[in-house]
């Protein structure tokens, strides 16, 4: 508007047009009018905005409430502005407020991708009639909402014996000292509870022995994400990722000890308990393909710190020979499970890498729990006969 204005003052001058005079001295009163208007405002708004819920799983609904107060005198009508990340953000209007009204508004937040949703600053406007002129006030600062990957409901991992140093039995004892069965006899330490001793052993052999009841076991899981560039595609990455969230979340739910390795190096350790677990959903979310590390490497650092238990190596870019450099862990775990997640796989189906090691294709998540279900019933049974 400044420029049409400046144009006919300097057309009205070189073309000597008393009118084009008159018009840019119309435009020129119309921009100060507007100016004055904006000028005069002065919002005294309280703004309050919640993210609701702040972690959500892909897919799951969310919204920003808002509300607004008006603490000074009448306000003409608030144009809010909120930015989200990703999108076009949030264009809201409200109607005038008297002094101490409030608004309310709303408005959901896209979900479909995992990640982390920057919303705001929030900001509102007051433009003129002529909307010439705008003046804005911040109204809200930006926060955060946490998108976790898509979960399926699935099975934990079988409980797992032989070189898991903390196997699980199928009825874990809750964690302390000493469970309820007894296991074997043991020399007495310092601290054991004397009603404890065995007293015609004790007789035998000439020291203290003591009943050592069978120790709180629990279960053990390594999940391994790949996440290595490859040929696959963004949307089998993002199966992949939501298969590696899925069981750290059946893990969890059975308060079973979770660890999360990927092959850049990422490495959560060994723990139990929902703020473990919330971690490494965080983690999961913002997980991305990187061109750092190599699967041979991952492997190589598993077999130096294995603890035993279940392994579960999840990818979308292993081929056949990576498939194979997995299975030959099997020896330093109790069952090792290989879940490549493309649209095809050839081998398909199910294979068997052994007698604890188990091959699946994910071809999409919707499928995923049946499947998966299926052989880890078929994994629990071939360790019950062993």
């Amino acid at each position: 508007m400044v420029g049409l204005t400046i144009g006919l003052f300097s057309a009205g001058r070189i073309l000597g047009v008393f009118e084009l005079y008159i018009l840019g001295g119309a435009t020129a009163g119309l921009i100060l009018v507007a100016a004055l208007y904006v000028g005069l405002v002065r919002l005294r708004l309280r703004v309050s905005r919640q993210v609701r819920p702040f972690r959500i799983h892909a897919g799951s609904p969310a919204r920003v409430d808002l509300e607004l107060q008006n603490r000074g005198r009448r306000t003409p009508v608030l144009r809010i502005r909120d930015a989200v990340s990703g999108t076009a953000g949030a264009d809201l209007t409200t109607g005038p407020l008297r002094r101490d009204e409030l608004a309310s508004a709303a408005y959901r937040i896209p979900t479909e991708r995992r990640g982390i949703l920057g919303i705001g600053p929030l900001t509102v406007e007051v433009t003129d009639p002529f909307r010439l002129a705008t003046v804005q006030v911040r109204g809200a600062e930006r926060t955060e909402l946490t998108v976790l990957p898509r979960v399926k409901s699935i099975s934990p991992p079988p409980y797992t014996v032989g070189r898991d140093p903390h196997g699980a039995a199928d009825n874990p004892n809750s964690l302390g000292r000493v469970g309820d069965d007894f296991y074997a006899l043991r020399y007495y330490t310092v601290g054991d509870d004397l009603r404890r001793v065995h007293w015609p052993s004790t007789a035998r052999v000439g020291e203290l022995m003591v009943r050592q009841h069978e120790l709180p076991w629990q279960g053990r899981t390594t999940v391994m994400l790949d996440t290595r560039i490859g040929d696959a595609t963004d949307d089998e990455f993002e199966t992949a990722v939501s298969v590696a969230a899925s069981l750290v979340e059946a893990c969890a739910r059975r308060h079973d000890l979770v660890r999360v390795v990927t092959t850049d190096g990422g490495d959560s350790g060994f723990a139990a308990g929902h703020a473990h677990a919330d971690a490494v959903m965080e983690y999961l979310a913002t997980a991305h393909r990187s061109g750092h590390g190599t699967l041979h490497g991952a492997l190589t650092n598993l077999r130096r710190s294995t603890e035993g238990g279940a392994f579960v190596a999840v990818g979308a870019a292993m081929g056949p020979a990576d498939i194979d450099a997995v299975l030959r862990l099997r020896s330093h775990y109790g069952i090792t499970y290989v879940l490549r997640c493309a649209a095809a796989a050839p081998e398909g189906g199910v294979r068997i890498g052994g007698a604890d090691g188990y091959v699946l294709n994910v071809a999409d998540l919707g499928e995923f729990g049946e499947d998966w279900n299926r052989i880890t019933h078929r994994g629990s049974r071939a360790l019950a006969r062993r």
